[in-house]
């Protein structure tokens, strides 16, 4: 979901790297969308923190709590103190 955010594929082109192995890196379409895709970083996303992402992440959080047997709604001061006591074994 952030890296379709970050490339839109309207705006970008997927293009092999010169060297064998590395994957395809995205190139803007013009430059109208390369002037575009400069705002588009994950620290903006973040900042912005739209609907959708803070959906992806309450549904990322509850996964991980109940893979630990936690409730979802386990607090994070609760999710620290938790981790840290399984760490200490």
């Amino acid at each position: 979901m952030r890296d379709r955010w970050l490339n839109p594929p309207e705006w970008v082109e997927w293009v092999d790297e010169p060297v064998p192995g590395y994957p395809k890196r995205p190139v803007p379409r013009d430059q109208k969308t390369a002037n575009a895709l400069k705002k588009r970083t994950l620290t903006n996303l973040y900042n912005a923190r739209p609907q959708w992402l803070a959906d992806a992440h309450q549904t990322i959080d509850a996964a991980v709590a109940a893979a630990y047997g936690w409730s979802a709604d386990i607090s994070d001061d609760d999710t620290l103190r938790e981790l840290l006591a399984l760490n200490r074994g």
